[in-house]
């Protein structure tokens, strides 16, 4: 069985590594993953609807009312960060991206009194790499990757149907569809490719899913169960 039940129930999660595993549960309480499986959670002040962890430690999240915040780990609290949006994520520090709720695309600045800039494009979920990789998806399940070498159109179309994407790096793309199949898309040599992305790696009715920049992989299904990927 490639994946093992984590004690909790969460809505959304996200895995920057396998020592920055956060998750929000339906009631918007936020937990840390502390590395021990018997007692996996440590809740952590605050309420947010969506959360997104790196691999360098960097944690940000959205409330109910689409407000922004970004983890400070000298003060374990939340600070604001001007804008709206209804998802997020951060691979690094440096590469923060989220969509709104009319599906226009950001990218973080590193300026917070002018924090966000309009990327091309529209998505409902957008998937940032500790490497700059970029990938999202569309209202419709279309799959996109980010290239800026690319004039014009910075999004290139991949085949398939996903309803969510999560990045660790460009070779650790993990995805789902809306059936809950589960997909691993790969990108060789900095290009924008795909692979067996027609064939599931398996079906296990996952609705989320966090991949981090070590290979880690986490993913919740529609009851909200916790799983951890176990490689062979």
């Amino acid at each position: 069985m490639p994946w093992k039940r984590i004690p909790g129930t969460l809505t959304r999660i996200s895995a920057g590594s396998v020592t920055n595993v956060w998750g929000v549960n339906s009631a918007t309480n936020i937990f840390r993953y502390t590395g021990d499986d018997k007692n996996p959670w440590v809740q952590i002040p605050g309420s947010l609807i969506d959360i997104s962890a790196a691999a360098d430690g960097t944690v940000w999240g959205l409330n109910v009312a689409g407000e922004i915040f970004r983890f400070t780990w000298d003060s374990r609290y939340w600070t604001k960060v001007s804008g709206s949006l209804t998802q997020i994520s951060a691979g690094s520090s440096k590469n923060v991206w989220g969509v709104d709720a009319a599906g226009k695309v950001w990218r973080y600045t590193g300026d917070d009194n002018k924090p966000w800039v309009q990327i091309p494009g529209t998505l409902t979920e957008v998937g940032a790499g500790a490497d700059g990789r970029v990938w999202g998806v569309n209202s419709t399940g279309n799959i996109y990757c980010f290239t800026e070498d690319q004039t014009g159109d910075p999004w290139v179309q991949i085949p398939g149907y996903l309803t969510a994407i999560s990045v660790g790096t460009k070779t650790n793309v993990w995805a789902v569809n809306k059936a809950g199949n589960v997909y691993t898309i790969t990108a060789d040599e900095g290009k924008c490719r795909s692979q067996d992305v027609d064939t599931p790696l398996v079906a296990c009715g996952l609705v989320d899913i966090g991949a981090g920049a070590d290979g880690v992989v986490w993913g919740i299904n529609s009851v909200g169960n916790i799983y951890r990927w176990i490689r062979d």
